[in-house]
């Protein structure tokens, strides 16, 4: 079983992967603004303070977004489980990462 700590862990990682994506790709800046948008008009709002969160950090650039999408704190962790970016790797790319991450990260068995 997976501990928070190390789903944290693999999610940073991750957003390791899209902030160097997005920093080529600074265009995809306004996907994640879509993303947004779409979860806004059909949520729950029970994540309405991260969205709102993200919304302030997206609209003030690149270099805020990805300053919290990788604070390594109890905050970036929370605000990355709320992240506006699951559709920014495409498919082959996150499932590369995922296979490169278990490979690494596999323990021993009992």
């Amino acid at each position: 079983m997976r501990t928070h700590q190390e789903i944290d862990a693999r999610s940073l990682a991750m957003h390791r992967l899209i902030a160097e994506k997005v920093r080529r790709e600074p265009a995809l800046l306004e996907a994640a603004k879509a993303t947004l948008a779409r979860w806004r008009s059909i949520g729950d709002g029970s994540t309405r303070p991260y969205d709102e969160q993200w919304e302030r950090v997206l609209n003030e650039g690149l270099e805020a977004t990805v300053r919290i999408a990788l604070e390594e704190s109890e905050r970036g962790a929370a605000m990355r489980q709320c992240s506006p970016f699951p559709g920014i790797l495409a498919p082959r790319e996150r499932f590369a990462f995922l296979r490169a991450w278990k490979d690494s990260h596999e323990t021993a068995g009992p």
